[in-house]
């Protein structure tokens, strides 16, 4: 069985138009249900989230709240090392979200040298402040329980994750990175950004045997799991059972004094067709 695998590539502070840019990949088994990005309700006095939700475990991989916090957590590799019963990743999103404290005090709040979990990163952010002249590590944040805890405010520039540390160089991960910074220096408007970066998402690039990484998991495998956009057949060619769920975009534009959100959502099917998109855009408080 294969456990999710994720993929995303973010700038932060490259583009005075576009200061900060993600591109996301979740992939799963579609036997597992998920329910497609959505606003969910608030819950007593913390404030709604806009996210997908893990329908057996509850949580979710990515979500943003209104006033512009980012969280998004991926699974770190470890075949054959499962930590049965620990808590779920995926509520280490909405739980930070909600909580109302800055992305310094995330390991903290989330207890993250306390509470055994298997393993992973966490991306958090503050898109009113990100790509602003403010220190980088009230902005973003990278944290990871593997192979210790550690704690990273990101400084401007192109960085990314999959399912090892962050900016570990796995082949789709250094393309995907590549493809993000040129199209912000083409000049896209926002519609031309928005393409470019779901042809980047939807690359099939199988990883030649000499890149590959080698994580632990058998050769027709890890060559599987090498393109960004991921699709494993089961015994019907034309249908996966496992592969890339959905796509998602988060472009944050500044426009004179105004700052707004742009989040897209892509959803796929087993035949590796569009089954929904979503979209969703807001202006931020002033800073």
């Amino acid at each position: 069985m294969l456990l999710p695998m994720c993929l995303a590539a973010f700038a932060a502070g490259l583009n005075d138009r576009f200061p900060f840019v993600l591109l996301a990949n979740r992939d799963e088994g579609f036997d597992r249900d998920a329910a497609a990005m959505t606003w969910w309700p608030d819950r007593g006095a913390a404030p709604g989230l806009l996210a997908g939700r893990d329908l057996s475990a509850g949580g979710t991989w990515l979500g943003l709240t209104a006033l512009g916090r980012l969280a998004l957590v991926t699974n770190v590799r470890e075949p054959g090392r499962v930590l049965v019963g620990s808590p779920s990743r995926g509520e280490l999103v909405p739980n930070w979200l909600q909580s109302g404290h800055g992305a310094h005090d995330a390991a903290a709040l989330l207890r993250l040298g306390e509470v055994a979990r298997n393993g992973f990163n966490l991306l958090v952010a503050d898109l009113q402040y990100v790509g602003s002249n403010s220190a980088a590590s009230d902005q973003a944040r990278w944290l990871s329980n593997r192979p210790q805890l550690q704690d990273r405010g990101l400084r401007s520039g192109v960085h990314g994750v999959s399912n090892a540390a962050l900016n570990t160089p796995w082949p789709k991960l250094v393309r995907l990175k590549q493809r993000l910074q040129s199209m912000l220096g083409d000049g896209h408007d926002l519609p031309g950004l928005q393409a470019s970066a779901f042809a980047a998402l939807a690359d099939p690039q199988v990883a030649a045997d000499t890149e590959l990484p080698a994580t632990g998991l058998p050769l027709l495998r890890e060559r599987q799991v090498s393109p960004a956009f991921i699709r494993i057949v089961g015994d019907d060619p034309a249908v996966a059972v496992y592969g890339t769920r959905c796509a998602t975009l988060v472009v944050v534009q500044n426009q004179g004094k105004q700052r707004s959100v742009h989040v897209v959502e892509r959803s796929f099917g087993a035949s590796g067709g569009v089954v929904g998109e979503v979209r969703f855009e807001w202006n931020l408080p002033l800073a």
